[in-house]
């Protein structure tokens, strides 16, 4: 402890201070360095959040004291990785986030007793509105909605009905579809009592009309040709290129397709009568008998008409002469049966967007490959494949040669440079997945460590062998405290060992100038580093003690001068 007391003096009070300020420093640089490594991974737990979310969702983590961090102005919220997935849960469980809308909720804390039947209605409605933007939220590509319905009351003694109406602002990210704009109408008109999905009006951010909401009802009518023509082709087109990027790559063809369609709409009535489906539906049958005498010459008289008159009236040798006195009964049967034939009346309509013809260009590029040099070179498609790419589109498209379709696939070298050229062989290194997060992790790390060595390197140790490597100045001052103890060394020598007389003299004027001077230098030294040079004032204490009439010689000399 004696000796890390002289020590810790020689070092002096400014080297203490230096060595303090940079046993501070790298202590606050290695805290931070830990605390950063230390640190949880941040991911996300909410986005789009409005301010009154952002509020509710903050007070309650730091309620359970759960760090976050803010971002894009209070709308996202980040929390440790692996707390993500339990805070939701309990989020949930709390209603939040709440959309940014008054839901159903409203009725949790009202008072039911003190409300007036306008103050209900005008929170039912509140409500519908609330729950109905989150669920258009919930759609892809919606950022923000917002709900006005009109829910107008039927006067008394009016037998006019007014129909309700709802009218839609979306914000949204990029381009809604023509199918999710539908599905949006309908979406509400379902969810609200007596509304059309006709009387349904939808606007974006922008101020651009999606829906007019003055439509006939009819869905395939409301909607424009145009947007129908380009929706079918985008469609299309975009299950041609999946099947085909499949095959040769992604960002390595380009399909075109074009529809021509047939916007007529045309009512077909037909009857079709089968003949062989008869039923009977009625019959009636008439019959008619009469009895004639062939005596009578075929002439009709009351006589003959008369039962036995002809008999009676006849002459023995009359009218025997023909038939011999025979009778002709004559008898007429008439059938009428009416069937009732089988009869298919259909009224067919067609609607207009019938597809006439469908028109495909597909342009697939070639195959690039290493040659023995390992540059990458061209090749073009085999014929065999370029047929097996064009069946694909045929059956992709459905194509139907009786209606005039047309599908061309060519292989050409695309001007942009391939996106994906061949990978090399699959090595160990293949078999570690490391996911994005890992790799930033690493990174940071990596950053870390690196900062930390250069501080060691470049700033601790030249500070560290500056405070402990001694001055240039303390080792001259040694040196010449060295060479000071050799000369009085060398002085003794010759006064001890010679015979007296002014040699003597001279020798011991020269040794006390020597010594007075050193000495002097010595006593500074020692305060500085006494360890150094003990060794050099032990020499002087053994050359006193072996020349003590010289050594008090010298001592008087001091006394004689400090009183001059």
């Amino acid at each position: 402890m004696q000796g890390l007391a002289e020590f810790v003096k020689t070092l002096g009070a400014t080297r203490i201070g230096a060595m303090a300020a940079i046993a501070a420093a790298l202590i606050g640089f290695f805290a931070f360095v830990i605390l950063r490594v230390t640190s949880p991974t941040m991911t996300t737990l909410f986005t789009d959040l409005t301010f009154e979310d952002s509020s509710a969702i903050v007070k309650d983590l730091e309620r359970q004291g759960i760090p976050f961090e803010l971002r894009n102005d209070a709308g996202t919220i980040l929390v440790p990785k692996e707390a993500v997935t339990r805070l939701r849960m309990k989020l949930a469980e709390s209603g939040l986030p709440k959309g940014g809308g008054v839901g159903y909720e409203i009725f949790d804390k009202s008072d039911a007793l003190g409300a007036t039947s306008f103050v209900q209605n005008i929170n039912h409605l509140r409500a519908l509105e609330g729950e109905l933007a989150r669920t258009i939220r919930a759609i892809d590509r919606v950022h923000a909605a917002r709900v006005h319905l009109v829910m107008p009351e039927r006067p008394l003694f009016s037998r006019d009905k007014v129909e309700p109406s709802a009218s839609i602002v979306l914000r949204v990210r990029g381009t809604l579809e023509t199918q999710q704009v539908r599905a949006i109408r309908h979406l509400v008109s379902s969810a609200v009592s007596g509304l059309k999905p006709a009387r349904i009006s939808i606007v974006d951010e922008s101020g651009r009309l999606l829906a007019d909401g003055a439509g006939d009802g009819t869905d395939i009518v409301s909607v424009p040709a145009d947007e129908r023509k380009v929706a079918f082709e985008r469609r299309m087109r975009e299950q041609v290129e999946s099947i085909v990027s499949s095959v040769v790559g992604p960002g390595r063809a380009r399909v075109q397709l074009a529809a021509e369609f047939d916007f007529n709409r045309i009512t077909q009535t037909s009857d079709r009568y089968d003949p062989e489906g008869r039923v009977v539906r009625s019959s009636q049958t008439r019959e008619e008998s009469s009895l004639s005498a062939n005596g009578q010459d075929g002439q009709v008289t009351v006589a003959n008409e008369l039962p036995g008159g002809g008999r009676q009236g006849q002459q023995p040798g009359q009218g025997g002469n023909n038939n011999n006195g025979r009778s002709d009964q004559n008898r007429k049967t008439e059938e009428i049966v009416n069937y009732e034939i089988s009869r298919t009346t259909k009224t067919e309509v067609i609607e207009g967007g019938r597809v006439n013809r469908i028109s495909v260009a597909v342009l697939v590029d070639g195959n690039y490959v290493k040659n023995d040099k390992g540059d990458v070179t061209y090749e073009p498609r085999s014929a065999e494949e370029i047929d097996r790419i064009a069946a694909l589109v045929r059956s992709a498209i459905g194509f139907d040669q009786k209606r005039g379709d047309q599908v061309e696939v060519v292989n050409l070298r695309l001007a942009e440079a391939p996106q994906n050229l061949p990978r090399e062989p699959r090595t160990w290194m293949d078999y570690f997945q490391f996911t994005k997060d890992d790799i930033m992790r690493g990174v940071e790390l990596g950053v870390m460590a690196l900062l930390g060595l250069i501080v060691l390197l470049m700033v601790v140790r030249p500070l560290v062998r500056r405070i402990v490597t001694p001055d240039k100045a303390v080792t001259a001052l040694a040196g010449a405290a060295g060479a000071g103890g050799l000369a009085i060394a060398g002085a003794a020598g010759s006064i001890s060992g010679g015979p007296g007389g002014p040699n003597v003299i001279v020798g011991g004027e020269q040794a006390t100038a020597t010594i007075s001077t050193h000495t002097s230098q010595m006593i500074d030294i020692a305060q500085v580093q006494g360890q150094v040079h003990a060794q050099s004032v032990q020499k002087v204490g053994e050359l006193a003690d072996r020349n003590p009439h010289e050594t008090v010689a010298i001592i008087r000399q001091w006394l004689h001068e400090n009183n001059n």
